[in-house]
C-alpha cells in the first residue's frame, strides 16, 4: 500500500501539471503495473498568493497553506508537496502547523547536488527566491554555495517567469536571455545551475547549456514518488 501523495498546487497551474506528469510518468518508468500513488492536489487561487507576495504577506499565504494541508490531510494525504520553490519561504512555519510531513523541494534538490559532490551553484528562480536567503541558507547548510544573477538580470528572469512561463508561453527570446544569464553564472564559478522556479524547466533544459542544470520540479517529484512507494 502506498502513501498518498497531497500536492498544494496552482502556484502556477502549469508547473502542478508537470508535477503530476512527472510522478506518473517516472512511475511507469519503474514498474510494470498500474498501481499509481493516489495523488490528491489542491490548486489553489494563483492571484492571491502573487498579491501576498508583493505585499509581503507572507502571514497570510502561510496561513492559508495551513489551511490547505489540513483538507489534504482529511482527504487523505500521508505526506505533502509544496509544487512551487518561491513558497518554501514559509516552509517552517507551515510545518510547525500540520500533521503530516511536508517534503522539501529544497533539501531534495540538495541531496541530489551532493551526490554528484557539486560545490557551486548558481540558483535562478523568482526575484524572491533569488534575492532573499531561505534558499541559498538551505543549500548552504547542505556545504552548497550558491551565486545569484545581478540585480538587474534577476528583475529581467522573473518578469519572464511570471509575464510568460505562467502562462504557457514559451519565446525563442526569452530562451536565449535565460541561456545568456546561465553561461555567466558558469563564468563566475558555477559548477551547476538550480533552475529554482518549477516553470523555468518549461523554458531551458539540459541540451540548451553545457553545464548540469537541476531541474527542481522533476527532482521533487521524483523524491515524492520514493517517499509514497516506501510503504506504509
Amino acid at each position: 500500500m502506498y502513501k498518498k501523495i497531497g500536492i498544494l498546487g496552482g502556484l502556477s497551474p502549469e508547473s502542478t501539471s508537470t508535477y503530476y506528469n512527472h510522478i506518473i510518468q517516472e512511475y511507469a518508468k519503474r514498474y510494470s503495473d498500474y498501481n499509481y500513488p493516489e495523488i490528491i492536489i489542491y490548486s489553489v487561487n494563483f492571484q492571491e498568493f502573487i498579491d501576498w507576495q508583493n505585499q509581503e504577506r507572507w502571514d497570510l499565504a502561510a496561513n492559508k497553506m495551513i489551511e490547505v494541508f489540513n483538507v489534504l490531510e482529511k482527504a487523505g494525504a500521508n505526506f505533502g508537496l509544496i509544487a512551487t520553490n518561491t513558497m518554501h519561504i514559509v516552509l517552517d512555519k507551515v510545518q510547525s502547523e500540520i500533521s503530516i510531513p511536508i517534503l522539501s523541494i529544497i533539501e531534495s534538490t540538495a541531496e541530489v547536488i551532493n551526490q554528484e559532490k557539486i560545490k557551486t551553484i548558481g540558483l535562478l528562480g523568482t526575484i524572491f527566491t533569488m534575492s532573499r536567503d531561505f534558499y541559498k541558507q538551505g543549500l548552504e547548510k547542505n556545504g552548497i554555495a550558491t551565486l545569484v544573477p545581478e540585480n538587474n538580470e534577476q528583475e529581467l528572469l522573473n518578469k519572464i517567469i511570471f509575464q510568460e512561463l505562467t502562462k504557457g508561453i514559451i519565446t525563442p527570446q526569452s530562451k536565449a536571455e535565460y541561456i545568456k544569464i546561465i553561461n555567466k553564472l558558469k563564468t563566475r564559478g558555477a559548477d551547476g545551475i538550480v533552475l529554482g522556479c518549477t516553470e523555468i524547466p518549461l523554458l531551458v533544459s539540459g541540451e540548451d547549456c553545457a553545464i548540469r542544470l537541476y531541474d527542481t520540479t522533476r527532482i521533487h517529484a521524483e523524491k515524492a514518488l520514493n517517499f509514497a512507494t516506501n510503504s506504509l
